[in-house]
Formats: C-alpha cells, structure tokens, sequence
C-alpha cells in the first residue's frame, strides 16, 4: 500500500520563488498571511503569488475537513450513503472492468471504496485531503486497504501523471469549489489524469440542491452548466437526478453525469 502525502506550503511556494535567490521566507511569514500580505515578496512574481494563494486556500480547506472527520463519525455526515448503486451504476456504464484504473477524487471515508474491492477492481486510488477521513476508511477496510493507494492532497495542487486514469470519478467534491481559480485547478488536472477515452463520473448538488454544506457555500448544476465547467475536451454521455437521503432523514437533490475524455487531447 503507497501512501503520497501533501505537499506541504513551503514546497509550493518554492516553485514560483527562488528562496536563494530573491529572499528568504521563514516559518513565522510561511504561516502568517497579514505578515506576508504586508511584504514585498510577491511584487515580482504573480506566478508566485498565484501559486501562495493557492496553497493558502488547499491549507484553509485541509483543517476544515480535518475538523469535520475529527468531530464526527463517518455515519453522521450528510454526504454519508451506505450504499454508491448511483456511482457503481455509472462506472459500469463507462465501460470499466477489474482492470481500469479509477480514482475517487474527495472520497474521503466513502464506502465506494469497499464496493470496488468486493468488485475484484485491482487499480484504485482514493485521493483526499482529509488524512483523517483516509484513516477512517484504512480502518474500516483493514487488510484490504493494502489494495488501495491513497493519496493525502488537495486536488487543485496535486500533480497527477498523465493519462493515469481510465474512470475519474468524484461525488460531491467538485461543488465546494466555488472560485474559478480552484476550478480551473481541478479542471488542468481532470483533463491530464484521464486517458484519451476514458470517463469522468461528477456528483453535484442540483440547480435545487442546497445552496451550503458543512458550513460552506457550494456551486449547484445541472448536467449543462458542469459540461461548461469541465471544457471541451469532455463530452456528456449520460446525466440523472437522485435523492439522497441523509443521516437525519433529509433529502438532497443531486445530479450525476457521465462524462467521456475526447480520443484527441485537444490543444496537445
């Protein structure tokens, strides 16, 4: 079992700062914002400041999450679904087999995972930057977890290799994504990950879903609107709505889409 952990801030910043050379940023600036908004370490650099920026937020995003798993169990969430039949149902409809490299981007806790094992699925990856919610999961799988490599990150920062993936599919993460600089991100990284062929599986709250989660604002679709949102190089295949029913008896509207990379990479 290969465990890739996040890539913590100081590394990101790197990439669009030579320390060495342009200054030196020390711990007590790495994790001050004020203090950084107050310096002059971005004037020359808006690659930099972009790539700070982004890092800040995938931060602020772990420790919500992190807060959220470590105060409530995995049954007591909303988004908790004892059963993924709408997700299983679509990966069938892609096409995958035992064979097909899936990840499950956000998947946190979720008991996909568990159906795919007992599905003979040999190459899935669960990518979440709650290292808690992954924990939970490894635990609840014991031996088992051993099939699975997990990967601790944000997926707008993460670096994927290309054409990883024959099925990407992702419930209910995408939607907490309500700057378009994050969903660019995860878009980039949508794009490079699937194989030319392959499917993308996208789970969001409806155009009547509900308008936050966990204490956050989300984006809701329809099957068009994410089809806009995720480019040209995605075609839709299949959309449906479904009702989910959550812990405390709740119902939220979801739609799911199914969702096919183009053979041709387009702009490669």
């Amino acid at each position: 079992m290969r465990v890739e952990r996040r890539q913590p801030i100081e590394i990101l910043i790197r990439r669009g700062v030579n320390l060495r050379r342009r200054l030196e940023v020390n711990a007590a600036l790495i994790y001050n914002p004020a203090a950084i908004a107050k310096s002059k370490i971005f004037e020359t650099s808006g690659n930099a400041r972009n790539i700070w920026e982004a890092a800040m937020n995938a931060e602020s995003r772990r420790i919500h999450w992190e807060k959220v798993y470590a105060g409530k169990r995995e049954n007591e969430v909303s988004w908790f679904q004892e059963n993924p039949a709408p997700s299983l149902d679509l990966i069938a409809k892609a096409g995958a087999t035992a064979a097909s490299a899936l990840i499950d981007v956000g998947g946190g806790a979720s008991r996909l995972i568990d159906a795919l094992i007992e599905n003979g699925f040999q190459a899935v990856t669960v990518l979440d930057l709650s290292e808690t919610a992954l924990a939970a999961a490894k635990a609840r799988l014991g031996g088992r977890a051993r099939q699975v490599q997990w990967v601790v990150a944000d997926v707008t920062v993460w670096e994927p290799q290309a054409a990883a993936y024959d099925v990407w599919h992702d419930r209910a993460a995408f939607h907490f994504l309500t700057e378009e600089r994050d969903r660019t991100a995860y878009v980039a990284r949508l794009t490079k990950a699937v194989k030319p062929g392959g499917h993308a599986i996208m789970a969001t709250f409806a155009p009547d879903g509900p308008e936050r989660c966990s204490g956050l604002p989300v984006a809701r679709y329809d099957a068009q609107s994410l089809g806009r949102a995720v480019g040209d190089a995605f075609e839709l295949v299949e959309t449906r709505r479904h009702e989910h029913k959550t812990p405390s008896g709740s119902e939220q509207p979801f739609q799911f889409s199914l969702f096919r990379r183009a053979s041709i990479q387009l702009g490669a």
